[in-house]
């Protein structure tokens, strides 16, 4: 397949933001002002779009609310999904005017709020994004279905574009196209100082040894993964993605110890919570310290996706166990 770059002065001026704006191909490590050192002793916290979709979707919240909840609820970066911005996009001529301008009216609200931009998920629908796929011209398809995401990313400042990898189910077929496929997209994206992360996201993408094995072999020093405390299953009643009951898991603390060598964002999952705080299905003692002891001091995201709490609630709720533990890993 043919590596292409694009012409990342091209698409910053048509986005409106000047070229100083873009980010290095790394984890941000910088200290935000809105956090000092007692309140956080090794990582800085950020806050997934995902935690307020319910919000967006079932009670009209405007997906460009986003920076404003987050500096409400003590957040410093802002980790964004494509997915909740997607019908505005459809009404643009097209994805890459629709991205210019949720761009535009993002960076506004950022700067407004004084918050980070730091990672683009984007979740392209099955038959558009799916990029492990055997059959060449589907997968040609599907990467270039991400390449103005790619720009848009790094137009807005981050210094990540979070994709998934679904596809081929056979473990061999799965590694030779995701190898093609994270090779195709990291070289587009390089030129563009942006990283593309794979995250743990079910199927054979939660398979961490495997992941690991494609992201030593593409070998692009701007791709690498995103470690998700859940999200480990492998397969699912009636082989469904989403929504049914997992039938085979991997070992959740095993698989973010592996993944951490080549992280650059890691994202902290939550479900619910007992009377003392804790959660009850992950233990974030744990987790923080496979963290640590991996030398990461970049963000970690807060993604609530619990059905209990209020998603304002759940938010809180892990942000607070976070500071707590991390206090005592100083």
């Amino acid at each position: 397949m043919k590596r292409r770059t694009f012409n990342k002065n091209a698409i910053v001026t048509g986005l409106g933001v000047g070229l100083t704006g873009l980010k290095g191909c790394t984890s941000s490590n910088k200290k935000s002002e809105a956090q000092t050192v007692d309140d956080m002793p090794f990582f800085k916290l950020s806050l997934a779009q995902w935690s307020i979709h319910k919000m967006i979707r079932e009670e009209g919240l405007d997906p460009y609310a986003f920076a404003d909840k987050a500096k409400k609820w003590g957040f410093a970066g802002l980790e964004y999904v494509s997915q909740l911005y997607q019908d505005g996009l459809q009404k643009s001529s097209s994805i890459s005017v629709g991205l210019q301008q949720m761009v535009k009216q993002l960076k506004v609200r950022s700067d407004d709020n004084g918050l980070e931009n730091l990672i683009m998920m984007v979740d392209l629908p099955p038959g558009e994004g799916d990029m492990a796929v055997l059959d060449e011209t589907l997968r040609k398809k599907a990467i270039e279905n991400h390449f103005p995401y790619v720009e848009a990313t790094a137009a807005l400042g981050c210094h990540s574009m979070r994709v998934n990898m679904f596809g081929e189910l056979d473990p061999g077929n799965w590694k030779s196209t995701a190898v093609d496929a994270l090779g195709e997209l990291g070289e587009y994206a390089a030129s563009g100082n942006v990283n593309i992360l794979i995250e743990n996201h079910g199927y054979l993408s939660s398979n961490a040894p495997l992941l690991m094995e494609v992201i030593n072999e593409v070998n692009l020093p701007n791709c690498g993964t995103l470690p998700d405390f859940g999200n480990f299953c492998l397969k699912r009643a009636d082989d469904q993605r989403w929504g049914t009951a997992c039938i085979e898991e991997y070992d959740k603390y095993k698989g973010v110890e592996e993944l951490m060598p080549a992280a650059k964002a890691v994202s902290a999952k939550s479900y619910d919570f007992d009377a003392d705080g804790n959660e009850t299905s992950i233990d974030y003692q744990r987790m923080l310290k496979i963290v640590k002891n991996a030398g990461y001091t970049g963000y970690i995201g807060v993604e609530y996706e619990g059905n209990r709490l209020s998603e304002e609630k759940g938010i809180i709720a892990t942000k607070e166990l976070l500071v707590n533990i991390g206090k005592t890993l100083a």
